[in-house]
């Protein structure tokens, strides 16, 4: 079998619904709120592999830490960005959604039928 993982912020309406649609379709899913369990910067690095993505790609520019950690830098490198998500995880896109090797943001929940066989 195999599984799924969505980090999961309940406050966000986006990351709700992606919840709901995993249950529509019958997907059991471990859950994972990242604000309470935050991914350390290797398990970012493993997570932005499986969604083909660079550090920059998941960053909530609209998050009052982006301003403050200065972080339109554009000469900040990929490990900078992974340690300050890391310590800010609130920076990160959300909700996503990993199926084994594979991941998706789930923005719009039809993103997730990406995952599904």
């Amino acid at each position: 079998m195999l599984e799924w993982t969505i980090y999961h912020n309940p406050e966000c309406s986006k990351s709700r619904a992606a919840m709901a649609y995993l249950d529509e379709k019958g997907v059991e899913a471990r859950v994972v709120e990242y604000l309470k369990q935050p991914l350390d910067a290797e398990e970012l690095a493993e997570t932005l592999r499986k969604l083909n993505l660079k550090p920059r790609d998941i960053l909530r520019d609209g998050e009052d830490e982006y301003e403050a950690l200065g972080l339109n830098d554009p000469s900040l490198s990929d490990a900078e960005l992974l340690k300050a998500v890391a310590a800010n995880p609130a920076l990160m896109q959300r909700p996503i959604i990993v199926r084994d090797g594979r991941a998706v943001v789930g923005r719009p929940t039809e993103a997730i039928d990406d995952l599904l066989d």
